[in-house]
């Protein structure tokens, strides 16, 4: 069997991104059954609602959704199973002293498929408030505007020079 090559994403928690202000990100490895792994491999996974918390020195994913595989019998896993996740010592003492802070909290931005072992993108994060949310738009869309009018002051340069 040959191994896979390079990273496909399975699913990403975009509102993660605007719900929150990332702190920092780690990757990390996901303790999974076969019928899980069945089951990302056709795409089906939802990480709305998901998150990980610190339980006796380990780090759990929990609320993840990973839908029942469909040619599954009576051997398949429970949709919603809290999950553990893996990560070297050292992160796991860093993320333990971090969320012990206020206000911060583990979330999971993506899970993929990485040289054929499932992996979770997982951010240190802070919550925004609505004030901050409305402040990050605006800054986005003024730099979306200044790329459009740079982009086309380019154009227009290139082109008055033949």
């Amino acid at each position: 069997m040959a191994k896979e090559s390079g990273q496909k994403v399975i699913a990403s928690n975009r509102k993660a991104r605007h719900d929150y202000t990332i702190l920092d990100t780690y990757e990390a490895g996901v303790v999974l059954v076969g019928t899980e792994v069945k089951s990302l491999r056709a795409g089906r996974a939802s990480l709305v609602d998901s998150f990980a918390t610190v339980d006796d020195g380990e780090i759990w994913l929990r609320g993840l959704h990973i839908p029942e595989y469909t040619h599954g019998t009576w051997t398949n896993h429970e949709p919603r199973r809290t999950r553990k996740l893996l990560l070297h010592k050292k992160e796991i003492l860093r993320l333990i002293g971090k969320t012990k802070e206020s206000g911060t909290s583990l979330v999971p931005l993506s899970m993929y498929f990485k040289d054929g072992k499932v992996k979770v993108e997982l951010a240190l994060a802070r919550g925004r408030k609505a004030h901050d949310k409305r402040q990050a738009i605006a800054k986005r869309d003024a730099d979306r505007e200044i790329q459009k009018v740079m982009g086309r002051a380019a154009k227009r340069g290139t082109g008055a020079r033949r």
